[in-house]
């Protein structure tokens, strides 16, 4: 549909056109518990001025039947004036009432409203997911950030609903009417909201579960709301202390480090199902995965992970709901700024104090891998139209952008940005602005001169590698010292970094432990930066550049540093520290500079020693990564065998009930493959095998079950026996993926149908059979997936729509068959049709082309 693919210039021009006054939203759910049902009622009235009488503009539809369309009470045929997803609106007043009444189709792939009906008890639930351009699939819109109004929405739905807004619920009015299940309907009428963009418009209805707190604070009383299914109550009941004692923390951090009330009365977080995203900023109404309420015991990292997400959506409710960009262009600006803040305030007001190092760890690892793919992009991209955010709303806008606002603070100074942070708030409460209005705030507030680095750092894509030159006297002592910067040939730009210089020595001979025990803090910019400073202090046995990871960058060690971490990385005290250590050993792999066998010795190592929960849960997927992706072919059983072994060891020296031990009977079971390792998975099943203070609960089943499938030890008859111990939409999806996982070709052929075909499987389910479908040690059953992916990639993004075509084409690209082979196929693919495939589909294929590629280099290294 073009008419969905609004252009930058043509919400311009209609801003230019317009100021809206009001929505009032009708929308009649009531039939929502109908089996088959498959549409809902939607009366829009939109009032707004027009500066230009006379004119003519369009609002926005999507996906409609439309009865009536009546403009300043003149009606307009439907079959006319709704085209290709746009209502021609002619001949503009200055004052003008616009009334489109439509029934709008549910959704079942997250996007719009979304109807799920839970199998679990047949509880039926709904919500909204709106960013960005999605509230036109549920009512009649001005779809661009910058047409803010206040909103009034009035919703009819089955009587014994929950139904939740931006503004506090109602009490329901009774109709008097039934439904054709004979249930009896309500209506509720919301107070207008404050003026808002339509994106972060929300309604969230259906059989919740519902529990109130509050938040006592200095500028008043904030109601909490928590709402979840009714077959996760058990689940939010267990979690709600700490998610409501974060929500306080949250809410103190930030309008206190803001300056500025909260500005949206209540808060109300929404844990819902099948949902594509971690969570959504819907002003006073958060709607989060209902997977961040488990069932299951998860490690630490989970929790600070859940955390930083409560946080960042909160974060949101000044930049981003209070303050909004004009236009998509900020978007990174929006995320960027949220991850920086959620970060900040978990280790500065949370009992997550370490957060940094699981960011340094974790997140921004992301951002380095998004940065090196030949998809990268400005932070601040150049979204031309909705199309361009859809393919640039990446972890380039999350975690590099939220890594480059750490290194602006550490530019500034803290102080200094939260100044210009307090301004820019109170100057622009319920408008629209630029990334301008922003720097200038902050070039008040600080002083420094920014627009040059904005530019550098904003405008322009590829991550800078800092490595230290120097010499060295007979005493040991630097005689010179220098950092040098390199840039990658495609993305030459040097930037100034903020860098810190940590020195690390043994501090005695009884404790063997590492610490710092000297620091610098510098400007690098340039090919080369002197450091004169540094000359005459002692060689340390490790010296790690970016010391307190203040800037985005890959670094590298010298050889004595390198020599200490790999045989010591244990020893150093400091978690941020062993963060960087880590990065660094993963960055050398990745760039095919460590092999692969080295990096898998480290981990094995001292990964057992590891304390930041990130690094726990995180480092030895990157291990795997290096054995089955990056090891030599000739060598990879048995490296593969030294890995399982080595976990197999690492889980029976684990404490019991810990991080490890669950992180490691995990990793070995993703990895197993010996008889031996497979006589373990079938003995944590039946009980045979028994490890003190492992729980073997339903997830873990799950993994352990789903590992079983893929060695072919798990059939569809043992699949189905577990899942009617689980007969939950959670086991639905668990057994999609331990039947995708199977080595047969009549598993793959079933799987592939559901992810690449069927636009009817349900969003999450899809998921999990794409991150199943493609298993190491399966290549020869898989080979004839590379003709078959790169003839299915035109077709994908018409056939699923946006999500599921990128959870598709992402997850299911053949990486594991990383040859020479699937390279020239790819590339014969690429140029053929790189230039008729959707920009978006296309972005897959070299994203996949370019880790094939790195695979085969980091092999040739590990040779």
């Amino acid at each position: 549909m073009p008419g969905t693919n609004l252009t930058r210039d043509e919400a311009a021009a209609r801003a230019a056109l317009l100021e809206v006054a009001s929505y009032v939203v009708e929308l009649d759910l009531s039939e929502a518990t109908t089996s088959g049902v498959q549409t809902f009622g939607s009366t829009t009235t939109l009032t707004f001025s027009c500066r230009q009488p006379g004119a003519t503009t369009f609002a926005d539809l999507v996906d409609a039947e439309v009865h009536e369309v009546t403009l300043n009470g003149v009606a307009l045929d439907p079959a006319t004036s709704y085209a290709d997803s746009r209502i021609t609106l002619p001949d503009l007043q200055a004052d003008n009432v616009l009334v489109v009444r439509a029934d709008c189709t549910y959704s079942h792939t997250g996007e719009g409203l979304h109807h799920f009906v839970d199998p679990a008890d047949g509880n039926v639930y709904l919500y909204t997911q709106f960013e960005v351009p999605d509230a036109r699939r549920v009512f009649t819109t001005f779809e661009q950030p910058d047409l803010k109004a206040p909103f009034t929405f009035d919703v009819t739905a089955p009587a014994h609903w929950k139904v939740v807004s931006n503004s506090t619920t109602p009490v329901p009015v009774p109709t008097g009417a039934a439904n054709t299940n004979g249930e009896d309907v309500a209506r509720w009428t919301f107070e207008p909201t404050k003026p808002m963009s339509t994106y972060i418009t929300a309604i969230v209805a259906g059989d919740y579960y519902e529990v109130q707190d509050t938040y006592e604070g200095a500028h008043g009383t904030i109601p909490l709301g928590h709402y979840a299914r009714q077959s996760l109550k058990d689940y939010l009941e267990r979690d709600r202390e700490e998610i409501v004692t974060l929500t306080r923390q949250g809410f103190e951090f930030f309008e206190e480090a803001f300056g500025y009330p909260y500005p949206f009365g209540k808060y109300d977080q929404l844990y819902v199902p099948e949902y594509n995203m971690g969570a959504m900023e819907n002003a006073g109404a958060v709607t989060l995965r209902d997977e961040y309420l488990p069932r299951s015991k998860q490690p630490r990292s989970f929790y600070e992970f859940r955390a930083s997400v409560i946080l960042h959506e909160m974060a949101h409710m000044w930049f981003g709901d209070l303050v909004t960009m004009k236009w998509w262009d900020d978007l990174w600006l929006n995320e960027s700024f949220a991850e920086w803040a959620c970060y900040h305030a978990e280790a500065l007001a949370t009992s997550y104090d370490d957060a940094w190092t699981g960011f340094t760890n974790a997140r921004k690892q992301t951002g380095y891998r998004a940065d090196s793919l030949p998809s990268t992009h400005p932070i601040a991209a150049d979204n031309v139209d909705l199309h361009a955010v859809e393919v640039n709303f990446d972890m380039i806008t999350y975690a590099k952008g939220a890594s480059v606002l750490k290194q602006l603070v550490a530019w500034v100074g803290l102080e200094p940005f939260l100044a210009g942070i307090k301004q820019y708030f109170h100057d622009h409460a319920f408008g629209n602005t630029e990334f301008s209005d922003l720097l200038d705030a902050l070039e008040k507030s600080s002083g420094r001169e920014l627009a040059g680095w904005a530019q550098e750092w904003l405008q322009t894509a590829g991550t800078n590698t800092l490595s230290p030159v120097f010499e060295l006297d007979d005493d040991g002592t630097y005689r010179s010292f220098a950092i040098e910067q390199t840039a990658p040939a495609d993305h030459p730009t040097l930037r100034r970094h903020r860098v810190g210089i940590g020195f690390y020595n043994t501090e005695g001979a009884d404790t063997g432990r590492l610490v710092r025990t000297d620091y610098v803090e510098v400007d690098v910019a340039g090919p080369r930066t002197e450091l004169d400073a540094l000359v005459g202090k002692a060689q340390p046995e490790l010296l790690l550049l970016n010391d307190d990871d203040l800037a985005f960058a890959k670094i590298r060690l010298d050889d004595r540093s390198r020599a200490t971490a790999i045989s010591r990385l244990s020893d150093l005290d400091d978690s941020l520290a062993r963060a960087l250590v880590w990065s660094a050993a993963w960055d050398m792999t990745r760039d095919a500079e460590l092999p692969a066998t080295d990096f898998v010795d480290l981990v094995l190592s001292n990964i057992g020693a590891e304390t930041d929960a990130w690094g726990v849960s995180r480092i030895p997927v990157y291990a795997e990564q290096a054995v089955t992706t990056y090891s030599a072919p000739d060598t990879r059983d048995a490296l593969a065998a030294r890995w399982e072994e080595g976990l197999r060891a690492l889980l029976l020296a684990a404490a019991p009930g810990t991080d490890h031990q669950l992180t490691f009977v995990r990793s070995y079971a993703s990895i197993a493959h010996s008889e031996a390792a497979i006589t373990d998975l079938e003995g944590l099943l039946d009980g045979s095998l028994s490890v003190e203070g492992l729980e073997v609960d339903q997830d873990l089943r799950w993994t352990v079950l789903t590992h079983l499938a893929r060695l072919g030890r798990a059939d569809d008859a043992r699949i189905d026996a577990e899942l009617a111990n689980d007969p939950t939409n959670s086991g639905q999806e668990k057994s999609a993926a331990a039947r995708a996982a199977q080595p047969s070709a009549e598993a793959k052929e079933r799987a592939w149908a559901q992810a690449m075909l069927d636009p009817g499987t349900p969003n999450e389910t899809q998921r999990c059979v794409v991150m199943a479908f493609m298993q190491p040690g399966q290549e020869e059953l898989l080979t004839p997936y590379v003709e078959r992916y790169l003839a299915e990639v035109a077709s994908t993004w018409e056939r699923l729509g946006t999500h599921k075509a990128s959870t598709a084409l992402n997850g299911i690209f053949p990486r594991v068959l990383a040859t020479t082979t699937t390279l020239a196929a790819v590339d014969a693919w690429l140029e053929e049709h790189a230039s008729t495939v959707n920009p978006g589909a296309v972005r897959y294929v070299r994203e996949g082309r370019a880790d094939v590629a790195r695979a085969l280099a980091a092999q040739a290294a590990d040779a």
